[in-house]
């Protein structure tokens, strides 16, 4: 199992890093990125500490831990000059905080996100047919959220992005160990979706894929 969207005490999730990694490898994952919400007050804070908890965890643990965050409510105008800062800190994995139905994230925010390239737009929401298709053509992952709330679009996102050809990456969200997705349940959020089957491996595919891009 893969998870690329995972939150620690960093920001708004309850569990130290060392913590999380330690839950995940006891549930055989393989790997996973710790992407806490980041603005331009904390983005150097965050991503310096793990940066150094990720380096340390990957020389005594068997799960591949990669550094990032998720760009959270910053106004468009500002999502690119966050995005290059966080690479140059050390980031791997950049996040951006999307369109979701169940908070007011400012309109434009998925646009903004896509033209910036991260490398995954989170729980976009009902994203428009031009965001999607700009996210295919530049390469950006969209979310499949197993996050209650988030997940209210997981269905409109799947079939929009089957459609017009954006690739999907299937994430926890996670702020607390009941977060935690074991296979048995993200192979029916990924099911869930219309998507048939075998899309929890598609997802799974498409992770390995983006990790392979950014290591």
């Amino acid at each position: 199992m893969i998870d690329l969207h995972t939150h620690s005490l960093f920001s708004d999730g309850e569990l130290l890093p060392s913590e999380l990694v330690r839950r995940l490898e006891y549930m055989e994952y393989s790997c996973v990125a710790i992407t806490d919400h980041v603005d331009s007050s904390n983005l150097d804070f965050v991503i310096t500490r793990v940066v150094k908890v990720a380096r340390d965890l990957n020389q005594v643990q068997s799960v591949k831990v990669i550094p990032g965050v998720e760009i959270t409510h910053v106004h468009p105008e500002l999502i690119e000059s966050l995005v290059s800062q966080a690479r140059k800190l050390g980031a791997k994995i950049v996040i951006a905080h999307g369109e979701t139905i169940v908070e007011p994230v400012t309109e434009g925010t998925n646009r903004a996100a896509i033209l910036s390239e991260v490398d995954i737009l989170a729980h976009p929401g009902l994203i428009t047919i031009e965001d999607v298709i700009m996210a295919a053509e530049k390469g950006v992952y969209l979310e499949i959220s197993a996050r209650q709330g988030h997940c209210l679009t997981n269905g409109y996102v799947a079939q929009i992005a089957k459609e017009y050809g954006a690739k999907l990456v299937l994430n926890s969200d996670a702020h607390c160990p009941r977060d935690l997705m074991t296979r048995q349940f993200a192979r029916m959020i990924a099911h869930g979706t219309g998507l048939g089957e075998n899309a929890l491996e598609e997802m799974l595919g498409n992770s390995r894929e983006l990790i392979k891009k950014i290591l």
